[in-house]
């Protein structure tokens, strides 16, 4: 179909626009990526905003990731608590969920609603760190599992998603002698794929981006997630970590990088990997805003 002399104009300038707007998000994230492979030297000759360095160095790396720093460990830390903390949401919610979706269980409201007032009103920082103190896992990796274990909102969005599921399927399966068990496992799992997929990225990225869980209730530094370690260096420097980062190796180098340059490392360091395996999980995320929205 042959298209106008305003439909064209109209066209190139939604391109414009588009380009422009893309520019806008690029350049920052450029100019990070150019200040963290800028050398000391030629970061006082050019100045703080580099959108390309000349003689590209990976000393603020090196530092940061050479042999026994504390961000090689925050990396292991963090993805272990992605992989346990997701496995465990979802383990805790999907059985929640079923259970909540059966119109026949008895007090299945109040329950509902004891689930959804907790997304309005909470305890609290205090009587969450007392609770955690009490149960004895202060300075513990369960403590950044255990408190975030199941997110209501997320538990609903499920238990709608199963409400859609025609209960004919549940009861020709019992009538074929399954049990409770085989009918969550063997007829809800599959049609719930697509949920649980959904809600598991969101426990990922959750889990992946938290920091301020660890802040409370995590003294020793070997145990501190990449996200904290972050937040620390782009406040408070390298001085902080200096005992446990290796640091001190790197001190003999002709060139050392600015602070800045290490904490534009630390942003890419950081932000990276779920940079790269967002635009693969987009579509789940989009498509789940919209999972178990119809049935309330």
């Amino acid at each position: 179909m042959k298209l106008s002399r305003g439909e064209k104009l109209f066209d190139w300038i939604n391109i414009f626009v588009l380009v422009i707007l893309t520019l806008f998000f690029l350049i920052p994230f450029l100019s990070v990526v150019s200040t963290s492979l800028v050398s000391g030297r030629e970061y006082a000759l050019r100045g703080l905003f580099i959108l390309y360095p000349h003689q590209p160095v990976l000393n603020s790396y090196e530092m940061l990731l050479g042999q026994g720093s504390i961000v090689v460990n925050a990396y292991f830390v963090t993805s272990a608590r992605v992989i346990v903390g997701t496995a465990f949401g979802l383990i805790f919610t999907f059985p929640l969920a079923y259970v909540l979706s059966k119109r026949r269980l008895y007090g299945r409201v109040p329950i509902t609603m004891f689930i959804f007032f907790t997304m309005l009103f909470s305890g609290g920082l205090i009587p969450n760190f007392v609770l955690v103190e009490k149960l004895g896992l202060l300075d513990s990796f369960w403590s950044m599992i255990f408190p975030v274990l199941i997110n209501p909102w997320w538990l609903l969005i499920m238990r709608n998603f199963m409400l859609a599921i025609p209960e004919e399927l549940e009861e020709a399966a019992i009538m074929d002698g399954a049990s409770p068990l085989i009918v969550l496992v063997r007829v809800y799992l599959p049609l719930s794929m697509p949920v649980i997929a959904t809600i598991g990225l969101w426990y990922a990225v959750m889990h992946w981006n938290q920091w301020f869980d660890a802040a409370i209730y995590i003294n020793d530094p070997r145990k501190l997630p990449l996200q904290l370690i972050l937040r620390g260096i782009l406040e408070y420097g390298t001085g902080q970590y200096s005992d446990y980062s290796g640091l001190a190796e790197m001190t003999e180098l002709t060139d050392p990088p600015p602070a800045e340059s290490l904490k534009a490392a630390m942003i890419v360091i950081t932000t990276l990997p779920i940079l790269m395996i967002y635009p693969f999980i987009q579509r789940y995320f989009v498509r789940g805003i919209m999972l178990g929205s119809i049935k309330g």
